[in-house]
């Protein structure tokens, strides 16, 4: 479409925004809706709202083809997580990390696919709808005699549409900003710095994104059993400083390699920073665990809703670099931030 970066980064919030409204809608949907339903219906719109961004040719529907795409992966992402939470209750023992770990290994499939794609040449159009029946056709085929989890006993999971945060989830929100921005940037732009910036070919382009969401992956599956031995705020804290490590090399790099370790040091940086930041929310006592996680995760999605024109507005003014070297002074805030961590592991046995 010719846009510049400030216009793709205005035109790509039109994702995050479908995704922060269809949130105030999730509960009442997933209401009426078995999981099996929602996760086809769900992946069926994203599918045809994706091909219909391959085929748009204009910004302002550029961005509401997104916008749709938006709307429906906000009661998919409620109805899978709130899945994963009954089965740990369950079992008895943590898999939210694990489970979150594999978002990362899709995002790491797709980096990867679609730096393959973009090398053969194969059309956007025929990209996105191939790989888009495809997933349709696996989702129906792995949901064929699904039976969801019972329901926890007494759960209760009405909270208001928005929630003030307390002082204590504002310090949350300050640990979890620099890792929000780090992974945003990564999704939106590493392939477009690494184009921009190294005139690398499409296959090396779409490595810093599949490194990025492969190192989320393994740090994330694994964190558990650190956090426990050793408490959530030494791992958040070497999680941060790896984090910052990679914001610096890719603001610096001076040639692709080096930025592509940076790329894996900002997934591996920022994997479990958030969630170990709605868990914090969750086991404090002023206020109800579903209330706490709500207010924590409103303010601090906020930031995928501005990363991107942000980050296009600087990149297009002062340099794409520079874009992704907005995360250092968060970063270091972050580190400020980590006294809202226990220090130590817990030893409350998982219910």
């Amino acid at each position: 479409m010719g846009l510049s970066e400030s216009e793709l980064g205005l035109s790509l919030i039109g994702l995050p925004l479908g995704v922060q409204l269809s949130l105030l809608m999730a509960n009442r949907i997933i209401s009426y809706l078995a999981l099996t339903q929602i996760m086809i219906f769900g992946l069926i719109m994203i599918m045809c709202s994706y091909t219909a961004v391959a085929l748009v040719n204009e910004p302002s529907l550029f961005f509401l083809t997104l916008l749709m795409a938006g709307l429906s992966v906000g009661p998919l992402e409620v109805a899978v997580n709130l899945e994963a939470d009954r089965v740990e209750y369950g079992l008895e023992q943590r898999i939210i990390n694990r489970s979150h770990a594999f978002w990362s290994l899709g995002f790491f499939a797709t980096g990867l696919s679609g730096a393959l794609m973009a090398q053969l040449g194969v059309p956007v159009v025929f990209h996105f709808a191939g790989f888009g029946l495809i997933i349709v056709a696996l989702t129906i085929f792995s949901f064929s005699g699904f039976t969801q989890a019972p329901p926890r006993p007494s759960a209760n999971t009405g909270t208001p549409k928005f929630v003030r945060p307390s002082a204590a989830i504002m310090v949350l929100v300050g640990l979890t900003l620099s890792a929000m921005l780090a992974e945003g940037s990564a999704i939106d732009w590493s392939v477009i710095y690494m184009r921009d910036i190294f005139k690398t070919l499409p296959l090396i382009n779409g490595l810093a994104l599949a490194l990025t969401a492969f190192f989320q992956f393994i740090t994330r599956y694994f964190a558990d059993n650190f956090v426990v031995q050793y408490g959530p705020r030494k791992v958040a804290k070497i999680c941060l400083w790896i984090m910052l490590a990679g914001v610096i090399l890719v603001a610096v790099a001076p040639v692709w390699p080096l930025a592509l370790v940076g790329f894996a040091c900002l997934g591996a940086g920022s994997s479990v920073i958030f969630p170990l930041a709605m868990s914090a929310a969750a086991q404090m006592k002023d206020r109800s665990a579903a209330v706490n996680v709500a207010a924590l995760a409103q303010i601090s999605f906020v930031v995928f809703l501005l990363a991107p024109p942000l980050l296009g507005v600087v990149a297009e003014y002062v340099g794409i670099r520079y874009a992704f070297a907005i995360c250092l002074p968060l970063a270091v805030l972050s580190l400020f931030s980590l006294r809202s961590l226990s220090p130590v592991p817990s030893t409350t046995k998982q219910k």
